[in-house]
């Protein structure tokens, strides 16, 4: 969906993962085959969370059945590899970061959206750690591909073309308070890593410093983690400041650390990405259609 005057940016709503049995009956129509889910999701929202990536490689099938059943305008965010973020903690991760990249990604072609990092909740502000992280990411999917074929050989189904080479985005998700620093903040611009907007229920840090032009918003909970509905308060708010940074504004709040320096106005929108993570219950996909109304109002 596009919200705002012309020159704004794309907003899209969706959920965190698809294939939850909760979701059957109460988001799901009765008797809808599981294979059938993601086709399901895909003519209600645009797009949607790959999470399984997180806990284990993929294969490359898996990623080209997943791009098949959803329409051409459908975009996936793919969780990286808990491997790399909690396990190795960022370091000494150039040959996972080949294997993670072989395994499929880029079998999802044009519908390959940002890749999404999310930090363990221990892992503190490292700026030299966070760098050297973020300078061995490809920037193009043609960078992607050559860096999966370089470590493809122990990953059971690799892909290692693209297509066509488009640039590379991704998304980093802190949990530490630690990272409330202006350091932080200008790294990621630097490297146009968008700061995740990560709301959880106050469990996480929130922070909502735009250091990209993708901003990505990450819902989790408003009063319980992972659980209960966002009210429509919530839901307006949302709307509000998802049609404030597609328009190419980033207001300032208690939750922003270092604010843009002050310039010429921005002449073209951002692109905005909402997940709904409280998958209890089928309220996710619930509250992502419903968010997805305001925007179209």
């Amino acid at each position: 969906m596009t919200t705002g005057p012309a020159g704004a940016g794309r907003v899209r709503v969706g959920t965190s993962g698809w294939t939850y049995d909760s979701w059957q009956d109460t988001f799901f129509p009765a008797g809808l085959a599981r294979r059938r889910r993601l086709e399901y999701l895909g003519s209600r929202m645009d797009t949607a969370e790959v999470n399984g990536t997180f806990y284990s490689l993929q294969r490359a099938s898996s990623f080209r059945t997943w791009a098949e059943a959803t329409p051409e305008q459908f975009r996936f965010a793919v969780k990286g590899s808990r491997y790399i973020t909690h396990m190795k903690k960022l370091r000494e991760v150039e040959e996972p970061l080949g294997r993670f990249f072989a395994s499929g990604l880029l079998a999802l072609g044009a519908k390959l959206g940002p890749v999404l990092w999310q930090l363990p909740p221990n892992l503190r502000w490292d700026a030299a750690r966070v760098e050297g992280f973020l300078r061995l990411l490809p920037r193009t999917t043609g960078e992607a591909a050559a860096l999966a074929t370089g470590h493809a050989d122990r990953v059971p189904d690799p892909w290692t073309v693209a297509d066509v080479d488009r640039p590379m985005r991704y998304a980093l998700e802190v949990r530490h308070p630690s990272f409330r620093t202006s350091e932080a903040v200008a790294l990621l611009r630097a490297h146009d890593v968008a700061l995740v907007v990560s709301d959880g229920a106050g469990e996480f840090p929130l922070f909502d410093d735009v250091t990209a032009d993708l901003v990505y918003v990450r819902l989790h909970g408003q009063a319980e983690l992972y659980r209960g509905a966002y009210d429509a308060a919530a839901l307006d708010t949302w709307a509000a400041r998802a049609r404030d940074w597609a328009a190419g504004r980033a207001p300032v709040t208690a939750a922003t650390i270092a604010p843009e320096d002050p310039g010429p106005e921005r002449s073209a929108g951002r692109e905005v990405l909402v997940y709904f993570d409280n998958d209890a219950e089928g309220h996710a996909p619930r509250d992502a259609l419903a968010l997805a109304g305001r925007l179209c109002q």
